[in-house]
């Protein structure tokens, strides 16, 4: 394998002549002409502006524009990847109708103003996704982690359920822009309740500590579903609470849990990363961390960011999953040693590099001037900064002149571009009830920001993994359900 001097060549897709289905091919393109429709969707409400609604059923404002964008041109790029990668496949036609299934689902939750409607949508999103997880269904494995990750989705739509029931017996309100005026000026423990019901569901969905074994289980599913999946499906859980934000924001202490939430996910998915042993649950750590991250921004009452936040990973990380295969070396094994140290002209360069990245982001975004959220979400910034130029600086393959000068040259202008993208997504949510409501700061959160940043320096300089103990406990956190791990005895005898 590794002397292989050919020239590599692709065959041409299917035809559509004979037996083959015209299904992939009609959905694909389908799909690709609802996101131009969605550009078009987009331009007309940036120029003529105003809400497009059927009264009490749907409601298109620029969370749903944006979301559908998005959404169908995942969708678009997974359908066009698998009419390749599924060729031959005698079940291609069914997984392309669950694609197709799942992406309507989602352009009906964005854009759902009925409460039931939604439900209805939220529910559908999952056990469609569920179908795509146990795609090979002669595959023992491919059917427990089916089975299970179906079991997880309804239970986190038994918990919107349960969100959702209380808000209509309360407000007797029906539809979504009903409950956000409700949520005006409101208090009480039954507003309490609800929070954290939407809560649970988000955690569910995102796959953040602890229902995240359900994603760590879920590699039975052919790559392009788990783009869709990691690119897409787990960001629910941010649009569920930014389009609940009127409720989620009544009670501070919801959000200081959503804080917590966040914080602990994220730490334990780039802990759980790092003893890994296979690319795609190495990325489904990533997913979880990220997930994290962002819930952990609408959690100081920055949807805004959130959302940003679950755009951008939605690109990165569907790119990451369909270039997978482009990981897997065909070398012997060699030790690799540890990473190289970062020395003090590394720690300089880096150190200076994240606290100018910080002040990009305050100029552009204004966040981060007084003590409320603003300044944790900096902080966040500076640390992103940090931890990505510092994994540069230890690329000893690199010259050092190249790996240093590239920091200013690469890095800062990237937090440019997401300060950038940050400003417009906020703009293009203004018609929402809830963007942006930082919170005040209280010694609760100093005491989350002082243990998040002590776990994460912990996590960076490597000295946990001195821990035999630790890295152990990682190691189970990190492992999926029994029944769905195809590594047992009998694939080797197979």
């Amino acid at each position: 394998m590794t002397g292989e001097t050919g020239t590599k060549t692709v065959g041409e897709l299917p035809s559509a002549s004979g037996t083959t289905s015209l299904v992939p091919a009609v959905l694909t393109r389908v799909v690709w002409g609802l996101w131009l429709l969605s550009l078009v969707a987009v331009a007309a409400r940036l120029t003529g502006g105003g809400r497009w609604e059927v009264p009490g059923v749907f409601a298109v404002d620029g969370l749903t524009l944006l979301m559908w964008s998005v959404v169908t041109f995942f969708a678009g790029v997974v359908l066009s990847y698998s009419r390749r990668y599924l060729a031959g496949d005698r079940h291609e036609t069914r997984f392309f109708v669950r694609v197709g299934a799942f992406t309507l689902a989602v352009l009906v939750l964005v854009a759902a103003d009925h409460l039931l409607l939604f439900l209805g949508a939220w529910v559908a999103m999952g056990l469609v996704m569920a179908g795509l997880v146990g795609h090979v269904a002669d595959w023992e494995q491919a059917q427990a982690a089916r089975r299970l990750a179906r079991n997880y989705f309804l239970a986190g739509g038994a918990s919107l359920a349960v969100a959702l029931g209380t808000l209509w017996a309360t407000t007797g309100a029906t539809t979504v822009s009903e409950v956000a005026a409700a949520a005006a000026g409101a208090s009480g423990g039954v507003w309490s309740l609800v929070g954290l019901t939407l809560l649970l569901a988000a955690m569910v969905q995102s796959a953040l500590a602890p229902f995240h074994t359900w994603l760590l289980s879920s590699m039975t599913a052919p790559t392009p579903a788990s783009a869709l999946m990691h690119a897409g499906f787990v960001n629910a859980g941010g649009i569920l609470l930014t389009r609940f934000a009127p409720v989620v924001t009544v009670d501070p202490s919801v959000l200081l849990l959503v804080v917590l939430v966040g914080a602990a996910s994220a730490l334990l998915g780039k802990f759980l990363k790092s003893v890994a042993a296979d690319v795609k649950r190495q990325l489904g750590c990533s997913t979880m961390g990220q997930m994290g991250f962002m819930m952990l921004q609408a959690g100081l009452g920055f949807f805004g960011a959130a959302i940003t936040h679950l755009v951008l990973h939605g690109f990165y990380k569907a790119y990451l999953f369909l270039a997978a295969g482009e990981r897997v070396e065909r070398t012997a094994p060699a030790a690799r040693g540890e990473p190289a140290r970062t020395g003090p002209v590394g720690w300089l360069v880096t150190g200076l590099a994240a606290l100018a990245g910080g002040a990009i982001f305050v100029l552009l975004t204004g966040k981060g001037t007084s003590l409320d959220g603003g300044l944790l979400l900096t902080l966040l910034v500076v640390l992103t900064t940090l931890h990505a130029t510092r994994d540069l600086v230890r690329r000893t393959s690199l010259p050092a002149r190249l790996r240093y000068g590239a920091v200013p040259l690469v890095f800062l202008p990237a937090v440019a571009l997401y300060a950038g993208v940050y400003v417009g997504v906020t703009g293009l949510l203004s018609d929402l009830p809830v963007v942006t409501a930082p919170v005040v700061l209280t010694p609760l959160h100093w005491l989350v920001v002082g243990a998040f940043v002590l776990a994460y320096a912990l996590a960076e300089t490597g000295v946990y993994r001195r821990s035999t103990r630790l890295y152990v406990a990682l190691l189970n956190l990190g492992q999926p359900a029994p029944g769905t791990l195809a590594a047992g005895t009998e694939v080797a005898d197979d």
